[in-house]
């Protein structure tokens, strides 16, 4: 299934484990994307970055090249 706005990609977002998320554009590079997700739990995060799914509503939202993943908890 394409994905024509990554908003259409929410509902499937929190069926894999989002419980919060944000999207941030660079000040002076609106191609400088920075999406930022929140899970309960390490495990989910991983299964989501890991999905196929995930991969291809990327491509189709345009993202180019390998994106930077960082997991991380609160200080």
């Amino acid at each position: 299934m394409f994905v024509r706005h990554p908003d259409e990609f929410d509902a499937e977002r929190k069926g894999k484990g989002v419980v919060g998320d944000a999207v941030f554009q660079a000040a002076d590079n609106p191609n400088d994307v920075t999406a930022w997700h929140d899970f309960e739990t390490l495990d989910s995060a991983r299964r989501f970055i890991d999905s196929e799914r995930l991969r291809d509503v990327m491509t189709g939202a345009g993202v180019a090249g390998v994106p930077t993943i960082w997991l991380t908890t609160p200080a």
